[in-house]
């Protein structure tokens, strides 16, 4: 998250989001980092970011001097724009992945600027829900596959999950910009229940198995198949399928 030097506003009109939003498909080209959102807010800048040749720090940096060029040059002022030190969450799974996206496209109904994050034009949202057509600044690819293979379904469950009601214990709340108490353990949240229904359910369907047959499965070599297949399309780690599935660490590891 990039932020205003003492909070001030970083964006006087659109002319200078859309500034931004040029210099980071620029810079994105030229380091090869993968953008999955983004949230232009007045005072802050909401990121969703994979590390390619150049850092998360080094893109950011990169990023805003580029744009606090311009900025200055505009409105003839000097000194900082953002401040020195910008706020990082690590990614560690696909649940958290997921809520992540949900929370910064979220940020304009937060702030009540809008009712629903697909009317606020300066996020990411409206990338992901353009079934068919492919963006050239925002991979929109790995969460959407998280949803659904098929890519319809995928967007349908993707404006399902960014609508939800969402529970201030769950992991946007870890996220929010202002909120600076200590953090506990990270709780699980629907996100799991979403990658359930999206990876298991085809998968055991497709090989005409339950939940509960699979957890019961004599037949190992077939398991351990069936297994290999959910790791494979989820990308989820051992310790998320263990949960979900029911089953141990250890076997899924070994399958």
């Amino acid at each position: 998250m990039l932020r205003g030097i003492n909070r001030m506003s970083i964006f006087y009109d659109d002319d200078d989001r859309t500034k931004f939003l040029e210099t980071m498909g620029r810079m994105k080209k030229e380091g090869e980092f993968e953008i999955y959102a983004y949230c232009l807010m007045d005072n802050h800048i909401h990121l969703l970011i994979k590390e390619g040749e150049d850092t998360i720090q080094r893109a950011l940096k990169r990023i805003g001097v580029s744009y606090a060029y311009c900025f200055n040059k505009k409105y003839t002022r000097v000194g900082h724009v953002f401040q020195d030190r910008f706020r990082s969450e690590a990614i560690e799974d696909e649940s958290y992945l997921m809520a992540a996206a949900r929370y910064i496209h979220n940020n304009p109904v937060k702030a009540g600027i809008v009712e629903r994050a697909r009317d606020y034009r300066w996020s990411s949202y409206r990338e992901y829900i353009k079934s068919g057509q492919n963006s050239r600044m925002i991979n929109t690819k790995v969460i959407l596959g998280m949803f659904s293979h098929n890519e319809p379904e995928a967007v349908r469950r993707f404006v399902e999950f960014t609508n939800e009601t969402i529970n201030e214990s769950t992991t946007e709340k870890f996220l929010d910009i202002d909120n600076t108490a200590e953090r506990p353990e990270m709780p699980v949240i629907s996100a799991a229940s979403v990658l359930s229904t999206n990876v298991l359910e085809e998968v055991l369907k497709s090989r005409g198995y339950s939940l509960n047959e699979i957890r019961s499965l004599k037949d190992k070599i077939k398991r351990d198949e069936i297994l290999r297949e959910i790791k494979e399309k989820s990308s989820m780690s051992v310790r998320e399928l263990a949960r979900i599935l029911g089953i141990s660490k250890d076997i899924i590891f070994r399958a």
